[in-house]
């Protein structure tokens, strides 16, 4: 049971403290640490605080405040020259979820009642400083940016403000969180698979410039920018872009650990980790396994005794099991190596750009330009920890040594792809990628739930960015994977692995907002009704 209320009792003004100081202070660093782990807001004697109580407890809140000078006032000079004429405004403030609490409901609840609560205090504007790591939400419901971006290093926010005319809440309160048409604005596909996935006007853009020669110096000058910028993203020393998908990033790696010679182990629990076998074995590996059931989580105890018993040389695994979003653990494997002198390998085609991905000190890695990095499909990347040398017993194309130390690049490279890449790189935020997807991926697997449909990804071992789901056995997932495409929603369920299992996956990976998860939901939901 849940409800909305305005605070008025000693304990909820205690509960709002604790929860103000475990999002602005162990979440968003903004204010310090204190032993009594709680933060009193220094307005909170002028603040009406609006919360949602569940189970006894206070789940969320967000104040609301019209004594000026506003907080904002001390952060933006001549605030009155950004925001429309009003004759009577608010600033609204610490809007602020548990965790384990953020999902539809209680954030329409809110908006709801702040609307009513508005109207009746009758205000005609709202000013809010939005968080850059929820900007996205705030413009779903209306809210406008304006002026420069204020705050701290890790605690970055946008001013925003809303009239009763914006898109929202003050007219249409559940419009945005409640109900939208079913059908995409524009007849536009919604795309929610790992790949191809949309990008963004910028990149489109960068893809669409001119064709230019991958001997010239223009092109050497960009792709060394944009390597650059692929071993800053992942804290990586050395990486080489190449013509291709993921899977020759890991043909790559097969054939570097060829030249070897010593023994491995590959650990695996999806697909795509029996395909890291499936390479092995292609290129006469010498390896033994360590396998679990699809969607359950590695034992690193036991990974950590398996190095104790047996003398391996390397270690291959996939950081995000894209079959089914589980996220294993890269530092805790990191760590088991490091102590074994053990070279660790991964596959990082869909985290690097949805989580962070820190590579230091890993031997080898694979990624890809589409996904969570939101280019286009066609470029791979090998990232690595020390120089490698060339080697001829290794196929020209997949010695990585022969890339790298080539005057220029030895093979084709398309710079239309290689442009929009670079330009992807200089708009990836990891912060903002993986908490957006955090919060969508919230409502997304509770209104699953509500449907009735098995969630096989635990959320706290998985990427916020996949979320897998089975399809009764009574529909096949291919028969609603058609039906949703027909109403331009595309979800992933055409790959054999998804479709042998009736399972179909959310994957929240390049340019989309709130809106589209709201339609294909609600399109889903109408399509497994009818």
């Amino acid at each position: 049971m849940i409800s909305f209320k305005i605070a008025d009792q000693d304990w909820e003004f205690n509960e709002v403290h604790k929860l103000n100081y475990e999002t602005f202070v162990e979440e968003i660093p903004q204010h310090h640490t204190n032993a009594e782990k709680t933060l009193v807001d220094k307005f909170h004697e002028e603040n009406n605080y609006i919360i949602c109580l569940k189970e006894g407890a206070v789940a969320g809140m967000i104040a609301v405040r019209d004594k000026q000078p506003f907080s904002l006032d001390l952060k933006l000079e001549n605030l009155k020259e950004y925001i429309p004429g009003h004759s009577a405004v608010c600033e609204l403030r610490l809007l602020s979820i548990k965790k384990g609490e953020r999902n539809r409901k209680i954030i329409k609840g809110l908006f709801e009642y702040l609307a009513e609560y508005c109207e009746r205090m009758k205000y005609d504007l709202a000013i809010i400083s939005a968080t850059t790591t929820q900007e996205r939400l705030y413009k779903a419901l209306g809210f406008k940016p304006f002026g420069p971006l204020v705050g701290t290093n890790g605690a970055r926010y946008q001013p925003m403000f809303l009239t009763p005319n914006s898109y929202f809440i003050f007219k249409n309160k559940t419009k945005v969180l409640n109900g939208l048409s079913a059908q995409p604005k524009n007849n536009c596909k919604i795309l929610f698979q790992p790949g191809p996935v949309n990008v963004k006007d910028e990149v489109e853009e960068a893809f669409n410039l001119r064709p230019i020669s991958h001997r010239s110096a223009e092109f050497k000058k960009l792709l060394k920018d944009t390597e650059n910028r692929l071993g800053e993203l992942t804290k990586c020393n050395f990486s080489r872009v190449l013509m291709g998908s993921g899977t020759l990033a890991n043909d790559h790696i097969a054939a570097q650990l060829s030249v070897l010679k010593g023994k491995g182990l590959i650990v695996q629990n999806g697909e795509f980790g029996e395909r890291l076998v499936d390479h092995a074995v292609r290129f006469n590996l010498d390896f033994d396994t360590l396998e679990k059931e699809w969607g359950e989580t590695f034992d690193y105890g036991e990974i950590s005794n398996k190095t104790k018993e047996n003398s391996y040389d390397w270690m291959w695994f996939v950081h995000c099991e894209t079959s089914t979003g589980i996220l294993n653990d890269l530092e805790t494997l990191k760590s088991i190596c490091s102590a074994k002198n053990i070279l660790l390998c991964a596959d990082c085609i869909s985290s690097i750009g949805a989580v962070h991905t820190d590579l230091s000190g890993v031997y080898l890695a694979s990624g890809a330009s589409g996904k969570a990095l939101a280019a286009y499909p066609g470029l791979c990347f090998v990232l690595y920890d020390k120089e490698v040398k060339p080697n001829k017993s290794i196929p020209r194309y997949l010695d990585l040594g022969n890339h790298s130390s080539s005057d220029g690049v030895p093979f084709t490279l398309s710079s239309n792809l290689l442009y929009a890449l670079n330009r992807s790189l200089q708009l990836t935020e990891i912060n903002k990628n993986r908490d957006f997807a955090f919060g969508v991926g919230e409502v997304i697997r509770e209104t699953l739930k509500e449907m009735g449909l098995e969630i096989i990804n635990d959320r706290e071992y998985s990427s916020p960015a996949v979320i897998t789901f089975k399809i009764s056995n009574k529909i096949s997932s291919a028969s609603v994977g058609e039906e949703l495409e027909k109403q331009n929603v595309f979800l992933s369920y055409r790959s054999d692995y998804l479709s042998d299992r009736n399972l179909m996956q959310f994957a929240l990976m390049g340019d989309y907002d709130y809106k589209d998860m709201e339609i294909s939901l609600k399109t889903l939901s109408s399509l497994l009704s009818e």
